[in-house]
């Protein structure tokens, strides 16, 4: 975990810290998603209306986003070795 052996462990070195701060992200988005039904929605369409909408929409377009990023990687994606150095002979031309 530690590069150094005299260094003392952060908090985020323990996996039960990582834990429950994963477990307080998932309750911080229950509670943003239930606090839907607790406020007066003016949509200007309908569908904008709907019971946690923003937070389904959210999510996908996030995972849309990923799978798009997938995409673009083997497009544009250069080999392994296309920042290596040129070989000596080639430099002197």
């Amino acid at each position: 975990m530690n590069d150094k052996p005299n260094e003392k462990p952060r908090w985020l070195d323990r996996p039960r810290n990582v834990d429950r701060l994963v477990y307080a992200l998932y309750a911080c988005c229950a509670l943003l998603f239930a606090a839907d039904l607790f406020y007066v929605k003016h949509p200007h369409f309908s569908v904008e209306g709907w019971f946690g909408f923003y937070a389904i929409y959210g999510f996908v377009a996030c995972v849309m986003l990923v799978l798009a990023a997938k995409q673009l990687r083997r497009l544009i994606q250069r080999d392994e070795s296309h920042y290596e150095a040129e070989r000596p002979e080639d430099q002197l031309r």
